[in-house]
């Protein structure tokens, strides 16, 4: 029997630095299997520059997962090595599939620096030089004292990356490219080109630089057993360097199939149809103009025009490659979806045909300053895992309140129909093809019960600024 697939994104920024997620997650394995969740995005596992508080996006060390005693500490943020592949044990072994963020951008941390002629750049437009070149010092020699050669003996110089931010010997914070480095293409065009994000970034038209993610790519599905990544920071990287590796590592392990979804932080649809298509369609992309949509309908006071909700974005325009999300740990951090709006918005991530819904752990959990929704959650996971399946039929025809319907498939037979309203709430005639059926509200957000009619339509209901999901009883 066919089950709705359903992320969890299993951190967020401040979690404590105590070394506790891989045991949490070990623990709560079998629970969120139960409500629903079908896989676990889990952090970056490598060591990070600042060793074990390190969220891992300032990447020190691909090959160490909490297993030398490199930065200050063994274990990373989240736990030991040992404690993560009795993590991900346990998730398997509840039926939950790991998705492992893979950072590949950029390296932090290095243990030396080197001198190396380079020319600053502009800021705004970074095909602008704005100075002559000069020798500086960077952070750019990585030998891993702590580890060694143990399971890679690659070691990182200035040649494998093609610019930094800062200058050693004068501490000017510039963006400097390196030497005779030139910035790839293609990438991201903000910024004239958008290959330097932060750090020291990694030179990806080296062959040295790409065999070693590649080993390391085969070596990592290996040694943990992964299911697929989350890749970081997408719109930064030339694009032909994730068909190449993600056909090198899927090619060595031909009877598995790794999911593989990648951030590219933009809410242009026209820029994430571009990157699917340069990179033939081989992976899925976080929908970013969704959210955006969601965030604006979250502070719009009940004004936003919630026919215009999936306008321009990856659900409507290619929902097989879209990962749909209400927050994310960067995200969260800034404008958050307001939380009055959440129930809204994971009743349509969740519940749409299409697209493929990832939770954020604050919001299920809870988190200093951020309200847990678990008790919403898990009831809309529940309706997601038994019933949101087979033909939908929307209604987004009024600016407050919108809604769908789904039939049902032969394993899952019971219709649903969906309203959400961001203003004072109301009904709307909607067909569920199940004459003379009664539904209830599987939010109880409404007591009483609606009647199809004998033509299989009902005057399907929900309060203002909420949701209601009618399940057929």
């Amino acid at each position: 029997m066919a089950t709705n697939e359903t992320l969890m994104q299993y951190f967020y920024w401040d979690y404590p630095a105590d070394g506790t997620l891989w045991g949490e997650m070990a623990r709560n394995a079998s629970e969120l299997a139960r409500a629903g969740i079908t896989a676990l995005w889990l952090p970056s596992p490598c060591k990070a520059r600042e060793g074990y508080s390190d969220v891992g996006y300032g990447l020190y060390d691909l090959w160490d997962l909490g297993e030398f005693d490199q930065k200050g500490s063994v274990r990373t943020k989240y736990g030991t090595r040992a404690e993560l592949e009795a993590a991900i044990a346990a998730a398997h072994a509840a039926g939950l599939r790991i998705y492992l963020d893979v950072v590949f951008n950029h390296k932090a941390g290095a243990d030396a620096t080197e001198a190396v002629t380079a020319i600053p750049v502009s800021q705004d437009n970074r095909n602008i030089e704005i100075g002559p070149p000069r020798e500086i010092d960077v952070w750019t020699s990585f030998s891993f004292p702590g580890r060694g050669d143990t399971y890679s003996s690659f070691k990182w110089h200035w040649f494998h990356f093609d610019a930094v931010d800062f200058d050693q010997r004068t501490s000017a914070r510039e963006i400097f490219r390196l030497r005779d480095k030139v910035f790839q293409t293609p990438v991201d065009p903000e910024r004239g080109n958008f290959d330097y994000l932060m750090f020291a970034d990694l030179d990806m038209s080296s062959a040295e630089v790409c065999n070693e993610l590649r080993v390391w790519g085969e070596w990592i599905v290996r040694s943990l057993n992964i299911d697929g990544f989350r890749l970081d920071a997408v719109k930064h990287i030339r694009f032909p360097f994730f068909s190449e590796w993600l056909d090198a590592v899927r090619g060595a392990f031909p009877d598995r199939e790794l999911f593989a979804v990648g951030e590219y932080f933009s809410g242009n649809l026209a820029t994430l149809e571009w990157f699917l298509d340069q990179t033939g369609r081989r992976m899925s992309l976080f929908d970013f103009p969704l959210y955006f949509n969601l965030r604006a309908a979250s502070e719009g006071s009940g004004n936003f025009d919630m026919r215009n909700l999936l306008n321009d974005t990856l659900l409507a325009r290619d929902p097989a490659l879209a990962v749909t999300f209400t927050d994310n740990h960067d995200t969260y951090r800034e404008r958050t979806i307001q939380g009055w709006f959440k129930p809204l918005a994971y009743a349509l991530i969740l519940l749409w045909e299409g697209g493929r819904p990832c939770l954020f752990y604050p919001d299920y959990y809870g988190a200093p300053g951020q309200p847990s929704h678990r008790r919403m959650l898990d009831r809309l996971l529940a309706v997601r895992r038994d019933h949101a399946y087979g033909a939908q039929n929307t209604y987004f025809d009024h600016p407050d309140v919108v809604g769908w319907t789904r039939s049902g498939d032969a394993d899952h037979p019971r219709a649903i129909a969906v309203l959400l309203s961001d203003g004072p709430g109301g009904s709307k005639r909607m067909n569920v093809n199940r004459p003379n059926r009664a539904f209830l509200d599987a939010t109880d957000n409404i007591g009483d019960a609606i009647v199809a009619g004998a033509d299989g339509w009902g005057e399907f209901r929900c309060n203002g600024g909420s949701v209601s999901v009618w399940v057929e009883q």
